[in-house]
């Protein structure tokens, strides 16, 4: 389970902001919404929504989740002189020359863990990891550049089992020391390292159905995929799902359609290539007439909105069934406003979210911003200064009054900040009114 999440100085974040799926101390109506953690000593809310105009980071927040989870992930395949993959703050000539910063804290075997790690494109400056398996602080990791001798600094990291110094030797400059020693088989590190590779799964507001189609081969996750989108009242009583070949003639030409078919077979002939096998998902909805008959539809015929809630489907049961914590951008995209709230409340019924899977979402959606749906806990902005960066912040700086006020309204009344200030048109093109 995700604690907490923090970056600082990559794309539109200059200064650090912090994400936390920490519940607050008062009392609120919908305690479903909060998993009890560590022998019930720290709560944290199943869903948190993040809300701001367009261009205010919101999508850049999520990005930074993913360049940590990429970076931690791949590290260990870098070569010397390969980009680790972060752009800095670029509105200001002293942050682009400054490192990326990225943490995270979180549970794993009711464990809690702080990791993170200090980076340019080129190098990592630093690295940590505190464990906490009895309630105090172990150090871990502890690596640290020193620019002086253009050396590597380790600390004790005494509580680390194993052959620690050829684990620090194997480590190169653009790699990190988790993911390294993960690679050269220490076992005790390989709970933090899956965490990253397989709990924290981000999504993209451009999600294809791959993932759905692939879990669509089993039949009891199928059926499952079927419930969903019956539950969603889309109509659909099956889906037939299969790979259909690609030739790769077609595919060139595709690729290059000035050229006639007989000239690209000569071509493919005459380099007598190994031809892969390619093929792409064909998947059909199948729907029930009035007479009862049974019609098939190819999923690309469906409603833009129909096609996008296929594609959550395989991630959605996905992570519920495995308690994984799924971070969505743009969840409002091409989907009714009930289907965003029904997505929703599927993380925070206890009793189909029995792993305590977490949800995190940017949505423009403001019909879910109402007290019997999400906390007050669970709301966070992110606006841009006047220097472009963006800031994140929790809708309890404003101090809402429990189950009084409309957030929604005074979101959209610019209450809480967070959303665009638009210009007189007339104005803007100095045309007189």
């Amino acid at each position: 389970m995700l604690i907490e999440f923090s970056v600082k100085n990559f794309k539109s974040i200059k200064e650090q902001q912090t994400l936390s799926m920490a519940a607050s101390s008062g009392n609120e109506l919908r305690d479903s919404n909060v998993i009890q953690t560590l022998d019930h000593k720290l709560n944290l809310v199943r869903t948190a929504a993040i809300y701001g105009a367009n261009a205010s980071g919101k999508t850049n927040l999520i990005k930074a989740l993913q360049a940590m989870r990429n970076i931690i992930v791949n590290s260990s395949r870098k070569q010397l002189g390969d980009f680790i993959g972060v752009t800095p703050y670029l509105f200001s000539q002293e942050t682009q020359g400054l490192p990326s910063e990225f943490s995270l804290s979180f549970i794993v075997q009711n464990v809690r863990y702080e990791y993170g790690f200090i980076t340019t494109n080129e190098q990592i400056l630093e690295e940590w990891l505190f464990a906490y398996p009895k309630g105090r602080s172990q150090e871990w990791i502890n690596r640290k550049y020193n620019l002086a001798t253009q050396k590597y600094e380790w600390g004790t990291m005494d509580k680390l089992v194993g052959a620690k110094q050829i684990w620090q030797e194997a480590t190169r400059p653009n790699a990190l020391f988790l993911s390294t020693a993960v690679q050269l088989n220490n076992k005790q590190l390989q709970p933090v390292f899956d965490w990253f590779r397989l709990t924290l799964r981000t999504v993209p507001g451009n999600l294809t159905p791959d993932f759905t189609f692939e879990q669509c081969k089993d039949n009891d996750l199928k059926q499952g995929i079927i419930l969903f989108l019956k539950a969603a009242d889309f109509n659909i009583d099956d889906l037939e799902v299969k790979s259909e070949t690609i030739e790769f003639n077609d595919l060139l030409g595709n690729l290059f359609p000035n050229q006639s078919k007989s000239k690209i077979n000569k071509a493919v002939a005459s380099n007598a290539i190994d031809i892969p096998e390619l093929s792409k998902p064909d998947i059909k909805t199948i729907h029930v007439g009035a007479e009862g008959d049974k019609y098939r539809l190819d999923i690309n015929d469906e409603s833009t909105g129909t096609q996008k809630y296929f594609a959550y489907a395989g991630p959605w049961l996905d992570v519920l069934k495995k308690g994984y914590v799924l971070v969505v951008d743009e969840l409002n995209n091409n989907l009714h406003p009930d289907l965003v709230k029904f997505l929703i409340q599927m993380f925070q019924n206890t009793s189909l979210n029995r792993k305590n899977a977490q949800l995190i979402l940017t949505t423009h959606e403001t019909s879910i911003l109402s007290q019997d749906i999400l906390r007050r806990d669970q709301i966070w902005f992110t606006e841009k200064d006047e220097f472009n960066a963006t800031i994140l912040y929790p809708l309890s700086d404003f101090s809402p009054r429990k189950n009084v006020e409309n957030l929604g309204k005074n979101y959209l009344n610019g209450r809480y900040g967070a959303v665009p200030y638009l210009r007189e048109v007339a104005n803007l093109f100095g045309v007189e009114e």
